[in-house]
């Protein structure tokens, strides 16, 4: 049973390639959204640590010396 012409071998690397560019390019734009999404939970992470220190009525540098402190200990212990 015939199944059409036969593609080239120089048609079938074409078509390879360009199905690796296109996997290529997905993997860009996934990665990029990826990095998008990190940066928003790192910000919204930053802004709940932030609303805490507004809360508590502490100079920043204060809290930052407590959580030395506090990962200094338990790293010791």
């Amino acid at each position: 049973m015939a199944r059409g012409p036969r593609k080239s071998i120089e048609e079938k690397i074409e078509a390879k390639q360009e199905l690796v560019d296109a996997l290529e390019t997905r993997l860009e734009a996934e990665r990029s959204e990826l990095e998008d999404l990190l940066r928003e939970k790192r910000l919204k992470e930053l802004e709940t640590v932030g609303d805490l220190i507004e809360e508590s009525g502490l100079e920043p540098e204060t809290v930052a010396n407590i959580l030395k402190e506090y990962v200094k200990e338990k790293q010791s212990a």
